[in-house]
């Protein structure tokens, strides 16, 4: 499914990968007709010297061709965010176009000190609280499951 959204194998290798290796992980799938249309990711990363404040990363979310623009992604986005209110993640990361996720609650996370890999990412990281006050204090490198350097 992925490798269709995508036109390229990465992100499918790591969707099957965060599957194996991370926990805890939100995996959700929309269906149409018995057929897998849409699928989105949420796994763990950690703040760099803070490890008390649970926290996800959205991604891979990805929706074939023929289904796109008909809301199955947006629906698996926001049924996966309150999915990890459940698992008590107090913050939610994603690298993606910021005119996009805004709709969904995300703002860009690199005007409140908080990075992704380098600041050439800046532009694009964002973070959306899903606790009150869960960036209060929040600040500094975010590390993803390291199968997301896989991805070109």
């Amino acid at each position: 499914m992925h490798e269709a959204a995508f036109g390229r194998p990465d992100e499918a290798r790591l969707a099957a990968r965060l599957r194996q290796e991370a926990s805890p992980l939100v995996s959700l799938v929309a269906e149409e007709r018995g057929r897998v249309i849409a699928h989105v990711l949420f796994s763990p990363v950690t703040l760099e010297g803070d490890a008390s404040s649970p926290a996800g990363a959205l991604g891979p979310v990805g929706v074939v061709p023929d289904a796109q623009g008909r809301g199955a992604g947006s629906a698996l986005i926001r049924a996966g965010s309150e999915a990890c209110r459940a698992l008590d993640w107090r913050l939610l990361f994603v690298l993606g176009a910021p005119a996009y996720y805004a709709r969904f609650g995300f703002t860009l996370a690199a005007p409140r000190g908080l990075h992704y890999a380098s600041h050439a990412f800046d532009v694009a990281f964002q973070v959306q609280e899903l606790a009150p006050a869960a960036l209060a204090g929040a600040h500094g490198w975010v590390r993803y499951h390291e199968a997301f350097a896989e991805v070109g």
